[in-house]
């Protein structure tokens, strides 16, 4: 069975934060989710939420905000 187009663009919100680099482990992404310190679009969310192009994150880190907006599904530019 070939994957469709539209479930290629969506990844979970805790593995993209991992593979941007934002967490060293996935598992310190799902807390900081958990906890509301990330949120999507402005919307405190779960870990498993899918995350698009297009969509906005903004990420708490210690006394660190970053907005980030989705360009790519894989990396972050």
């Amino acid at each position: 069975m070939k994957p469709t187009e539209q479930h290629d663009e969506r990844v979970r919100l805790d593995k993209w934060l991992w593979a941007a680099r934002f967490f060293k482990h996935r598992s310190l992404a799902t807390e900081a989710v958990d906890g509301g310190k990330i949120q999507l679009n402005g919307i405190r969310v779960k870990p498993a939420k899918d995350v698009k192009i297009g969509d906005r994150v903004d990420i708490q880190i210690a006394d660190s905000r970053y907005t980030v907006i989705v360009r790519d599904r894989k990396s972050v530019v």
